[in-house]
């Protein structure tokens, strides 16, 4: 664990205060603009529903490491096991229109219940991430997401932060995005949409973009108790943007369009079964193929699964463009879990993956090692605080040993 956090003497290294400091004042300036905005609109509407009614009030890859998020929510992403998502029965409904009044009738006298805000923060929510390896790599993540929830019930997301790239042989990138996403529904459709902008301190700006359109084959079932008990999900995706896989592929400006479907299925109340395809292109040339399938049941609070994953490119251009690009890679594990309460504030999470990969035509050992701690500080806010460690390559080591660590949390705010 020392070693692990060693990586952040780096960041201490280099002189790129002044980038933090002039991007932090913008930063805060736009947020504390539109906290201060949102909270009185939060203050309007919580006055109107206390003078009259109460109303109704979590892909497996991320750059080029081969992960499995644990129940992770991220902003843009579907949350399939919130089953308002899921079943239109339990979101709110519409308001319904007001009768007209009869024409003898006399005026109206004028209402004194202030006006519906046309947006609400619902929840503000900091993703970290700090991932290192044995071969002096550093990547770090802080990422906060502004939710806003439209008078429609469509929801808008503000994204914004600091990322820190720091490689063995090449300069140290820092990246600020800013995006902005958006959320709706037509009919059973779900629509998801955003773009954005990365700037980086030495580096040109960079447009990026995703999408994602989910379609339910079959509706959901929900228990009475709210758990998810059937369904079957189909969505498509599609992203565009700079690869943030380390500081050398930002130096070569790679950019990647990545697209494909998804498929979710909900077996029973303990099996589920998660399916995604992967095709990509990038900018210098080359193409790639990602599949990912995982198997689970669950049995209480223990849970077993089945991972597959493949990866495959055109041509290896690793050592010119400087992500990992194998012509053939192969990674199967099983995986057991344990997830229960430790206390009432605190829920955690264990895991241990044990399988093989295939690089090159030689097999060897595929490990990981998983914990995540959630902690609920209040009862709008909570935490979640990780630790991984692999040995599932994300790079091409020769003939040494591959290990990495990943150090996570999320910090969540609801109003």
């Amino acid at each position: 664990m020392a070693d692990s956090f060693r990586p952040y003497l780096l960041i201490y290294r280099y002189s790129f205060t002044k980038y933090i400091l002039g991007y932090l004042q913008i930063q805060l300036g736009v947020i504390l603009s539109v906290g201060i905005w949102a909270f009185c609109e939060v203050k309007l509407q919580a006055a109107q529903l206390h003078e009259n009614t109460k109303s109704l009030s979590s892909s497996p890859l991320n750059g080029n490491q081969y992960h499995l998020e644990l129940s992770k929510p991220l902003p843009y992403r579907f949350l399939i096991a919130a089953p308002e998502n899921l079943n239109p029965d339990l979101r709110l409904p519409p308001p319904r229109p007001k009768p007209k009044p009869p024409e003898n009738s006399s005026p109206p006298t004028p209402s004194t219940e202030p006006a519906t805000p046309s947006a609400v923060l619902e929840s503000i929510h900091t993703d970290y991430r700090y991932d290192t390896d044995n071969f002096g790599q550093t990547n770090l993540f802080i990422e906060p997401t502004l939710q806003f929830r439209l008078r429609n019930g469509n929801k808008i997301f503000l994204k914004t932060g600091f990322n820190f790239f720091d490689q063995r042989g090449v300069e140290s990138v820092s990246n600020f995005p800013l995006q902005v996403g958006w959320q709706g529904k037509i009919g059973q459709v779900t629509l998801q949409t955003a773009t954005g902008i990365d700037v980086f301190d030495r580096l040109p700006a960079a447009m990026n973009l995703n999408a994602k359109v989910e379609v339910p084959i079959v509706p959901a079932r929900v228990s009475p108790s709210g758990q998810l008990r059937s369904l079957l999900v189909l969505s498509g995706n599609l992203e565009q943007g700079p690869y943030k896989s380390n500081a050398r592929t930002l130096e070569n400006e790679i950019t990647t369009w990545r697209f494909g479907p998804d498929l979710f299925w909900q077996i029973d109340r303990n099996t589920s079964l998660f399916s995604s395809l992967r095709l990509g292109n990038y900018n210098d040339g080359n193409s790639e193929v990602q599949t990912f399938s995982r198997l689970e049941r669950k049995f209480g609070q223990f849970s077993l699964a089945a991972n597959l994953f493949t990866w495959s490119y055109d041509r290896d251009l690793e050592s010119t463009s400087g992500y990992f690009s194998p012509p053939d890679f192969l990674v199967y594990n099983a995986e057991l879990a344990w997830e229960g309460d430790i206390a009432k504030f605190l829920r955690c999470r264990l895991a241990a993956n044990l399988g093989r990969q295939r690089l090159k035509g030689e097999f060897d050992n595929a490990n990981t090692y998983q914990t995540r701690c959630t902690v609920k500080l209040s009862p709008n806010i909570e935490a979640d605080l990780g630790y991984s460690f692999s040995n599932v390559r994300n790079q091409d080591t020769g003939e040494s040993a591959y290990g990495g660590n990943s150090l996570t949390g999320q910090l969540r705010v609801k109003f």
